[in-house]
């Protein structure tokens, strides 16, 4: 199976067959991150798809100094931040939690989390999301937002302490 970062260098190429592997992999993932920024499912749909584009557009240009999920998480975030200021969206709602039927006694626990995240502010709750559902580094949130490593460990303590305190 190719990494992501082979897959990047073979799209790169104009690879179709890696560019539709490279999709499967990322474009759900994409949309839940643009999920945490812009709340609206239609918006992340096109944040997903013009991600992609921008991911086939740019992959020949994609010098590798980090992670391929890294770069396409960069771009997600400037595309959904583009839509955001075009569309003004300041709503706040929980990020889904998808909950298989047969895990029925966990939903409350699942539900009360989700609630205490939609009381974080956005950058808190960004990181919490690419940290906990992305598994990234801090170092690699910290290229993806464009702040400082600190930043990014200042905002996880932040938004840990917040949720101990909403789900106690």
């Amino acid at each position: 199976m190719a990494t992501d970062h082979e897959l990047v260098r073979q799209v790169g190429k104009g690879d179709q067959t890696a560019f539709q592997r490279l999709y499967d992999r990322f474009a759900d993932r994409v949309y839940r991150y643009a999920y945490t920024i812009l709340h609206d499912r239609h918006l992340c749909e096109e944040v997903a798809q013009e991600t992609m584009i921008a991911v086939w557009n740019g992959a020949s240009r994609f010098e590798g100094r980090s992670r391929a999920s890294t770069w396409i998480f960069g771009i997600a975030r400037n595309q959904a931040y583009s839509l955001a200021r075009k569309e003004r969206r300041a709503e706040t709602t929980p990020i889904p939690v998808l909950v298989h039927p047969d895990h029925a006694p966990q939903l409350l626990q699942r539900e009360r989390i989700a609630g205490a995240l939609t009381q974080l502010p956005d950058e808190q709750r960004e990181v919490v999301f690419l940290t906990f559902y992305e598994g990234l580094s801090y170092g690699e949130i910290s290229r993806i937002l464009g702040v400082p490593e600190g930043t990014v460990k200042s905002r996880m303590y932040h938004a840990k302490r917040k949720l101990a305190e909403a789900l106690t």
